[in-house]
């Protein structure tokens, strides 16, 4: 038989959980606090009088900016409060006070609290305010301008508290994000302030932000904006401006050319694309000084943050470059762009599926009446020493050209980029702005270090690049490195970047001393370090391996055998050496001696002994497999299995290639 409901007669007497009386804390201070600022400021809030409202609305708007204070509000549900009546209070200032509360809050408090908001339906009281804010700012009876200069006042703090209430519950919740860019009321007010010529700079500049969020891979926000001609255009003004609504600008226009992607390849209207945000955002970093009290229109905003953010932007249109970059070359046979270099070792393994007919072919290749049709004329003989030389001016410049944002970021934002990563400041914001230098520097290098520059159509690429890389490893890298700096986070960040520099330079002397020794310190340092557990191959030991694969590849023989000795010290360290840092440094000693045309194959790899050190070796390699949970970590035991399965063939493919 079934238990009765004892409390089936008392369902409609349950108290309000709101309405329950909140416990003092303990803490004898907290509670001292509570009783005298808190306590009253609460009472007043909810007086019958309008004016003692407004009062302490906006004295809560002040203290709430305290962590001790916010806390305890918190306790005493000032959230519930400030939606269930200041928002709906009809004093104009209370509800700019009300919304400047929860302004502060979603800015101080976690992502959660953000997500509370939403859940408790925030939107639809932004949704009643945003109609309401630009109802006012487009009314013509009374027009906004003859409206008191308190009330102007007022709506303007309105609307700057809510440009960055909605980017915070954006960033919450992908569910948040969905229905703000659904919102047409949102989105007409944002819109309404970013076009409208009044509109005070501070609050301009955060819903300029606020569009930045809401635009990054959101197609129905993109196609919004540019629906929107006025709102576009305005977009595209500001950008040719300077000062900080100018980068903010960049950073809109960025994110909705990757989502509709207008590109070198397919720009849009007016050959919009990367490449014309690129000069905006080098002036920027040019002209605005990190000393500067300047804060080009908005009092909240530092040099700093405008570096920041400029920075920010150009990292992101090096990396989206090489998606462009790939796009162009699945879409065109002919053309300067000829494709990405594959760094993976296909042509040796290619080479090693062949070895069992090659021998023969290899005999009779001198008698192959076919072999005369390969011989070279002297047109081509001289086509082909072009090629080695450089080709000429025209040539260089057609290269590049066809690839514009390409072109602006080697020759005006870089520049600028090397200059802020030499900054030798040691206070906070020097070490952030020389570590986003860095990170742009790096992005761009990467995107480049994969195009083939040994394609004769790159050469323009080529010759473009390479004076530019030389200057950023002589005046970015090598100076971090000769510092022996003690910031794991910008050696991690300058070995990247050194890694791609290299990539690009094979066959350039760029070493202006004993930078390898550096990395090879840094690599030992590194084993101090917890390694990165989202991703085991971007830690500092794995960069380091990567960037002396490719420093040997340039080197002379001396220096060619001790990067060769130390990645296989690397590997014969096993079991102590991290599983990422042996499938690298396998990986590089593949690239390095697969070729056996090198003069260090001879000199280095069979001299050395190389191949007995490598065989001896295969049963750790196999033993660090098996210690690979594929379960916890697939993808390491997916390319530990692949460094296994290479280093087997490789090793057969050295017996069979024996000088």
């Amino acid at each position: 038989m079934a238990k009765s409901r004892r409390n089936r007669g008392k369902a409609g007497k349950r108290s309000d959980p709101i309405a329950k009386p909140v416990k003092p804390p303990a803490d004898p201070e907290l509670a001292a606090l509570r009783e005298k600022s808190i306590l009253p400021v609460l009472k007043d809030l909810q007086s019958p009088e309008p004016k003692s409202r407004s009062v302490a609305a906006s004295a809560i708007a002040h203290i709430i900016q305290d962590t001790k204070c916010r806390k305890l509000l918190l306790r005493e549900k000032i959230v519930h409060i400030v939606l269930t009546e200041t928002l709906t209070d009809a004093s104009l200032e209370g509800r700019a006070a009300g919304w400047e509360i929860l302004r502060v809050l979603t800015a101080e408090e976690e992502a959660d609290f953000c997500i509370h908001l939403y859940r408790v339906d925030i939107l639809t009281a932004i949704q009643h305010a945003c109609a309401k804010v630009t109802g006012t700012l487009t009314s013509s009876s009374p027009a906004f301008s003859q409206t008191t200069k308190a009330e102007q006042k007022f709506v303007w703090s309105i609307a700057e508290a809510l440009t960055a209430i909605i980017p915070a519950l954006a960033l919450a919740q992908d569910e948040a994000l969905d229905a703000i860019v659904r919102n047409e009321h949102i989105v007409r007010f944002l819109f309404t302030i970013v076009t409208l010529g009044s509109t005070t700079a501070p609050v301009l500049n955060s819903a300029l932000s606020c569009m930045i969020t809401l635009s990054e891979d959101n197609q129905k926000f993109v196609e919004a904006i540019l629906t929107d001609e006025k709102c576009y255009k305005q977009l595209i003004t500001f950008k040719k401006s300077d000062g900080y609504k100018a980068v903010l600008a960049c950073g809109v226009l960025h994110n909705v050319f990757s989502v509709v992607q207008w590109n070198d390849q397919s720009p849009g209207k007016d050959g919009a694309c990367d490449a014309i945000l690129v000069p905006t955002l080098s002036q920027t970093l040019e002209h605005t000084q990190l000393n500067s009290s300047m804060t080009n229109g908005h009092g909240s905003t530092s040099p700093e943050e405008i570096l920041q953010l400029a920075m920010e932007i150009l990292a992101s249109i090096g990396t989206a470059l090489q998606e462009t970059l790939e796009q162009g070359s699945r879409g065109k046979r002919e053309g300067s762009f000829k494709g990405f270099d594959n760094d993976n070792g296909d042509a040796m393994d290619a080479d090693m599926d062949a070895d069992v007919d090659a021998g023969d072919d290899e005999e009779h290749s001198d008698n192959d009446p076919a072999a005369d049709d390969d011989e070279m004329d002297e047109d081509e003989m001289e086509a082909d020493m072009d090629m080695v030389t450089g080709a000429d001016e025209d040539e260089k410049i057609d290269g590049i050209d066809d690839l514009p944002t390409l072109k602006e970021l080697i020759q005006k934002a870089i520049p600028q980029l090397v200059k802020l990563s030499r900054d030798a400041g040691i206070d906070e914001a020097a070490i952030s702005i020389r570590s986003h230098a860095v990170t742009a520097l790096n992005n761009i290098a990467w995107t480049v270090s994969c195009i083939d520059l040994t394609d004769r159509s790159n050469l323009g690429i080529l010759h473009a690049w390479t004076p530019v890389a030389q200057t950023i490893w002589k005046e970015t890298i090598a100076p971090v490195l000769a510092s022996d700096t003690s910031d794991v986070g910008l050696a991690t960040i300058v070995t990247s970047l050194s890694w791609a520099i290299a990539r690009t330079l094979h066959g350039q002397a760029f070493l202006s001393g004993d930078e390898h020794k550096k990395f090879i310190s840094l690599l030992h340092a590194s084993q101090n370090f917890n390694p990165d557990q989202d991703d085991p191959f971007q830690s500092l030991g794995v960069r380091c391996v990567g960037v002396l694969g490719q420093l040997a590849l340039a080197a002379p023989i001396e220096l060619n055998r001790e990067i060769g000795v130390f990645l296989l010290t690397v590997v014969k360290s096993l079991p102590e050496t991290p599983a990422a840092d042996v499938i690298e440094a396998l990986n590089q000693l593949f690239d390095i001696y697969g070729d056996e045309t090198k003069e260090w194959d001879k000199e280095v790899f069979w001299k050395d002994n190389f191949l007995q050190h490598l065989e001896e070796v295969v049963p750790l390699v196999k033993a660090m497999v098996k210690t690979i949970d594929k379960r916890t970590s697939a993808e390491l035991r997916t390319r530990a299995e692949e460094v296994n399965l290479n280093l087997s063939r490789f090793i057969k493919y050295k017996q069979t290639h024996q000088p």
